[in-house]
């Protein structure tokens, strides 16, 4: 059932759209209000390749947990803005290649977290924390995450179609590179790796006003340039192919299918076949 019953929680924002809410409801997700479809709606006209992004992160987090459990050999996973439970969720992928994987998830959105307290309830080697992004001292202060995480042990920290919301200037935290770098190059033991997408744009002034379109909606965002977030990886190891679109990062046919979008954003699949400017841009990177 969508998500049009106001009488939930008092936590829960009605007067403004969340990012884990329209995402979630791009993936086929039901967990949505109507301020949220409406977001969703207004920023596809200007910027209709949103959905397509959105379903190619997810497919993107499917390869790199993957990857990062049998070619890596990494076994606990921390999930930065985690969103709402899906299809193939970190755990889900992580305990299918390897079922003591360890998976500790992190947002500050109530429904995210009432969800995935749900839906993880009997799941002793995974939890959901709240906790915010920008402040990844608060996350590893956490004594959940303390207990699931080993950092003496190689750890993947994740920041998945979350980068944009990590502004150059912001009220919370000491910016995006604190906040993407704290844990991976100051706790995190070698070996561990870091996967991170982001929307960007090749034309800085499009990409500025996307940023002001979607800031103004309520979301803090900043989309950028490939070469900006570039700078703000460097110093780490790239995973082959690279930090790249996130569509030829090890694609992969065969590779478990969607929930389909809604039928209303249908006409939105596809789009990024022939619109190349904007899309989701990231990879995985090794510390040494």
């Amino acid at each position: 059932m969508t998500m049009d019953d106001e009488s939930t929680a008092t936590s829960i924002p009605f007067d403004k759209p969340t990012s884990a809410r329209a995402y979630g409801w791009m993936l086929g997700g039901k967990d949505n209000y109507a301020i949220d479809r409406e977001f969703i709606r207004r920023t596809l006209v200007e910027f209709p390749e949103c959905v397509d992004i959105a379903r190619q992160n997810r497919l993107f987090l499917f390869r790199a947990v993957r990857y990062l459990v049998q070619e890596a050999g990494i076994r606990q996973f921390l999930d930065l803005g985690c969103g709402l439970p899906t299809d193939n969720n970190v755990h889900q992928v992580a305990q299918r290649f390897d079922p003591a994987a360890s998976v500790v998830y992190v947002d500050v959105d109530p429904i995210v977290l009432a969800q995935g307290r749900a839906l993880l309830a009997d799941n002793e080697a995974t939890t959901v924390i709240t906790a915010d992004m920008r402040d990844p001292e608060a996350i590893l202060a956490n004594p959940d995450a303390q207990q699931l995480i080993d950092f003496t042990e190689p750890v993947a920290v994740l920041f998945l179609s979350v980068g944009h919301h990590l502004k150059d200037s912001d009220d919370v935290g000491h910016g995006p590179r604190h906040a993407l770098r704290h844990i991976i190059d100051t706790v995190a033991a070698p070996g561990s790796h870091l996967a991170v997408s982001q929307i960007v744009h090749d034309d800085p002034v499009k990409a500025a006003r996307m940023s002001e379109q979607i800031d103004a909606a309520g979301i803090p965002w900043q989309t950028r340039t490939p070469a900006e977030v570039d700078a703000l990886l460097d110093g780490l190891e790239p995973v082959e192919p690279g930090l790249v679109n996130l569509n030829d990062w090890r694609p992969d046919p065969n590779q478990p299918l969607l929930e389909p979008a809604p039928a209303v954003l249908q006409p939105y699949v596809g789009i990024t076949e022939t619109r190349t400017d904007v899309y989701e841009y990231g990879g995985v990177l090794r510390k040494s």
